[in-house]
C-alpha cells in the first residue's frame, strides 16, 4: 500500500495575505494590481488536484495538459498564418464607387446615371475670395428654401421626362404664324418660340415604325402637335407669298372625325367625362339627390337599430316591436337592373391596378377576353371630379360590344344585344362616398356593364383606411355600401369581389356571402336583400397577399352554399307575397352569379375550376401578364405556342395602343408597360 503524501504546514492563506491587497496612493499604474497570491505548483494540494483530473504524467510535468485535447481543425485553420499564395489582393472595379450606385455593368445599363456637374472641391468660395467671414444666413439668401436631398447620392439626378424647353399649349397644335391667343400673355412661362423649342428644347425624332407617328396614322392628325417625337412624318416647312418659311401641321382630311368640343374625345374612345362636368365636380356643384336621401335614411335607420341593439334583455322583445311601429320605409327603391351573364364561354380579365390599362385591355379582348373590368378606382377622387381618377373609366370601342352567349339554360329577360363587356371597379370606405361615386357614374358613363364594389384589396394604404378587404371585418357597412349602390346605380347591377378573409386561418367568406346574397337579420326582413348581382371569390386571404397558392377547394365549397342559398330562395318565395323585381339582384329569380379568382394559367385549370369548382366563370389577372393570348388558348381548348416574332408582334401591337391612348409626345412615350415597368416604349420597340 502506497504511502499517503505529507501535507506541509507552512501554505499560505490567500484570505489572509502577507502584503497588503490594497495599491497605494503613490504606486504607478502599471503596478496597481501586484499579482494575486496562487498556490505552490509543487505543493501537495495541487499535485492532488492535477493527479485527480489529467492523472500522474500530468501531475510530474512530463506531459502538458494542453496535450491532452486535440485542437479542433476549424480553430487551427483560423489560427493558422496565411501563406503568400493564399493572400492575394481582392478584386476591385476600375470604376469609381458611388454611394447609392450599384457597379452594374454598363451593357446592362439602361438609362444611366447622370451626376451634377458641380463638385464641390470645384466650387469657388466667395466669402474667402472677398475676405468676409461666412454666416449661415448668407446660404440662399433671398431665395426660397432648398429642399434637402435624400438618400446616400445626394449628387444623382433622375432627369425628367418632359421637354428641355416647355412649350406652350397655344403653339403646340398650331401652325406657326397662326398660333391660338394665349390668356397669359407676356407673363407665359412657357415658349412661344416654336422654332427654338424644335433645335434646342426637343428630343430627336424616332426611328420606330419607319418614323411613322402611329396615332396619325389612327386618326389623321395627331393630338400631341409639335410636341410629337414622329413630328416629322406630319409636318413641313411651305414658303408663302412674302417670301417667309412657315412650319405647318399636316392633316388628314379623310380620317379625321368631328369634334363635339371636347378636345379629350380620340377615336374609338368612350366613357370620357367633359371638363365642364369634371370641374362642376371638383368645385361641388353637381347635385346627388338620390344618393343624399338615401344616405340620410340609412343613418336614421341605423339610429333605430341602435335602440335594439342597446336594449336590455328583458326589454329587447318591446322594442324590437316599437322599432317596427315606428320603421319609415326607404325613399325610394331600386330600379329594375340590366340582366347580364356569367358562364363558361365568359372567360373574365380581372380589374389590374397600374396593369390592366386601356391598351392592354384592348390587346386582351382581342386574344378572346369577353369581360374586362377597369382599374381600381377610389371614389372620393371621383365625386371630386380629380381627372386621373376619371380617365381609368375609358374604355375602347371593342369593349363595347357584347360578350359570346352560349348558354346552356336561358336566362330569363336577358337580352345579349344590350350587354357589352367593360365594367368599373371602385373602392371605398364610407357608404356615403359609394353612393354619390355610383350616381355620378351611371349618369356620366353610358356604356357601363357594372360597377364591382372592391372588397379585396390587401394594400396597407387602402386597408388602413377601412376599404378593400378591410370591409370583410365590417359586414354592416358593406351591406349598406351594396344595399345603397344599388338603390342610386339606375339599371347599373352592382357587384362584389372579395377575399377568403382578413386572415389565413379564419376565412370568413361564407358569412360574407350569405350577407351580400340575403341581407342581415334584421334587414332581411325588412327591406329584403341588398341586390348584389354577383360576387366574385380570390382564394386568398388579405395576410396572404398574392403569396402562396389560391384555395380553390374553398372556393367550391362556396360554390356549393351559392348553389343553396339560390335553391333556398326558390323555397321561400310564395305565390302569395311574391317579390319585388326590382329588389332582387339580377335575374327575376334573384340569383346570383359566382365567379372564382386565382392561380389560372392555362385553359386546363380554366375548365377544371369550372367543371369541379362550380363556378359561372373564372377571373384571370396574372395569368393574363404572363401569356396575353391564354384567353385564346381558353377559346380553342388547347395550348397555343407562339413564336418569337409573334411575342415581338404583341409587343408593337401593344406600344402602338399605348401611344394611342396616352399620346406619342414625351410623356407618353415613356408610360410603363404591364410586365415592363419603367422601360421606355423605344426601348421596346427597338428590342
Amino acid at each position: 500500500m502506497a504511502e499517503e503524501p505529507s501535507i506541509p504546514t507552512d501554505i499560505p492563506n490567500p484570505l489572509a495575505p502577507e502584503q497588503s491587497l490594497k495599491r497605494p496612493a503613490e504606486a504607478p499604474l502599471e503596478k496597481a494590481h501586484p499579482p494575486q497570491p496562487i498556490f505552490d505548483e509543487d505543493s501537495a494540494t495541487t499535485k492532488a488536484e492535477k493527479v485527480e483530473r489529467h492523472g500522474p504524467e500530468v501531475a510530474n510535468g512530463n506531459i502538458a495538459a494542453e496535450d491532452l485535447f486535440e485542437e479542433s481543425p476549424a480553430k487551427r485553420l483560423k489560427t493558422a498564418p496565411a501563406s503568400n499564395e493564399d493572400t492575394e489582393a481582392p478584386k476591385t472595379d476600375a470604376r469609381e464607387k458611388v454611394k447609392g450606385i450599384a457597379l452594374v455593368k454598363p451593357e446592362y445599363l439602361i438609362d444611366s446615371f447622370v451626376r451634377s456637374a458641380k463638385s464641390n472641391d470645384n466650387q469657388i468660395d466667395d466669402d474667402a475670395a472677398e475676405g468676409r467671414p461666412r454666416d449661415a444666413r448668407d446660404n440662399n439668401a433671398g431665395g426660397k428654401k432648398k429642399r434637402k436631398e435624400k438618400g446616400q447620392n445626394k449628387n444623382r439626378e433622375f432627369g425628367s421626362w418632359s421637354d428641355t424647353i416647355k412649350l406652350c399649349n397655344t403653339v403646340a397644335n398650331y401652325s406657326e404664324f397662326s398660333p391660338k391667343e394665349c390668356q397669359f400673355g407676356a407673363k407665359c412661362r412657357m415658349s412661344h418660340d416654336l422654332r427654338e423649342y424644335l433645335r434646342e428644347g426637343k428630343s430627336e425624332d424616332l426611328t420606330t415604325f419607319n418614323g411613322k407617328c402611329p396615332v396619325w396614322e389612327v386618326n389623321g392628325k395627331c393630338h400631341a402637335g409639335w410636341k410629337c417625337r414622329f413630328v416629322g412624318s406630319h409636318s413641313k416647312e411651305v414658303e408663302r407669298e412674302d417670301g417667309r418659311k412657315e412650319l405647318v401641321l399636316i392633316e388628314n382630311e379623310n380620317l379625321i372625325e368631328p369634334q363635339d368640343g371636347n378636345d379629350e374625345n380620340r377615336k374609338g374612345i368612350f366613357n370620357i367625362i367633359s371638363t365642364k362636368d369634371k370641374l362642376d365636380l371638383s368645385r361641388k356643384r353637381t347635385v346627388t339627390e338620390k344618393a343624399d336621401q338615401y344616405t340620410k335614411w340609412m343613418e336614421a335607420d341605423a339610429a333605430q337599430m341602435q335602440k335594439v341593439y342597446q336594449a336590455r334583455k328583458e326589454n329587447l322583445a318591446d322594442q324590437r316591436e316599437e322599432n317596427r311601429a315606428q320603421y319609415i320605409e326607404p325613399p325610394f327603391l331600386p330600379s329594375e337592373k340590366r340582366r347580364i351573364y356569367f358562364g363558361p364561354e365568359t372567360p373574365v380579365l380581372a380589374p389590374l391596378t397600374t396593369q390592366g390599362n386601356l391598351p392592354f385591355r384592348r390587346m386582351c379582348v382581342e386574344l378572346g377576353a369577353q369581360l374586362t373590368y377597369s382599374e381600381m378606382a377610389m371614389t372620393l377622387p371621383l365625386i371630386q371630379g380629380q381627372k386621373s381618377e376619371w380617365a381609368l373609366m375609358k374604355a375602347h370601342e371593342s369593349e363595347i360590344s357584347p360578350p359570346k352567349y352560349n348558354p346552356t339554360s336561358i336566362v330569363q329577360n336577358y337580352d345579349n344585344s344590350k350587354d357589352l363587356k367593360f365594367g368599373a371597379q371602385v373602392s371605398a370606405n364610407k357608404a356615403w362616398a359609394a353612393l354619390k361615386a355610383a350616381e355620378v357614374m351611371q349618369r356620366y358613363i353610358p356604356h357601363l356593364r357594372l360597377i364591382d364594389l372592391n372588397c379585396g384589396c390587401p394594400i396597407d394604404l387602402v386597408y388602413k383606411s377601412g376599404a378593400g378587404s378591410a370591409l370583410l371585418d365590417s359586414l354592416s357597412k358593406l351591406e349598406k355600401m351594396v344595399r345603397g349602390m344599388n338603390a342610386v346605380s339606375g339599371e347599373v347591377p352592382i357587384t362584389a369581389k372579395i377575399r377568403m378573409g382578413t386572415m389565413t386561418a379564419k376565412p370568413t367568406a361564407q358569412k360574407t356571402i350569405e350577407r351580400l346574397a340575403f341581407g342581415g337579420i334584421e334587414t332581411a326582413d325588412r327591406i329584403g336583400a341588398p341586390g348584389c348581382a354577383a360576387i366574385t371569390l380570390h382564394g386568398r386571404s388579405r395576410q396572404q397577399r398574392y403569396t402562396k397558392n389560391a384555395d380553390w377547394s374553398y372556393i367550391a365549397e362556396c360554390s356549393a352554399l351559392i348553389a343553396s342559398y339560390n335553391k333556398k330562395k326558390d323555397e321561400i318565395t310564395d305565390t302569395v307575397r311574391e317579390p319585388d323585381a326590382r329588389t332582387l339582384s339580377n335575374s327575376a329569380d334573384g340569383k346570383l352569379y359566382f365567379i372564382g379568382n386565382g392561380d389560372c394559367y392555362s385553359h386546363v385549370q380554366y375548365l377544371d375550376s369550372v367543371q369541379n369548382a362550380g363556378v359561372d366563370s373564372v377571373m384571370i389577372a396574372r395569368g393574363a401578364l404572363i401569356k396575353p393570348w391564354l384567353f385564346e388558348e381558353i377559346e380553342k381548348g388547347q395550348y397555343l405556342d407562339k413564336s418569337a416574332s409573334e411575342r415581338l408582334g404583341y409587343v408593337e401591337k401593344f406600344v402602338r395602343y399605348g401611344l394611342e391612348t396616352w399620346g406619342s409626345d414625351e410623356v407618353g412615350r415613356d408610360v410603363p408597360w404591364p410586365g415592363q415597368q419603367g422601360l421606355p416604349i423605344s426601348a421596346k420597340t427597338q428590342v
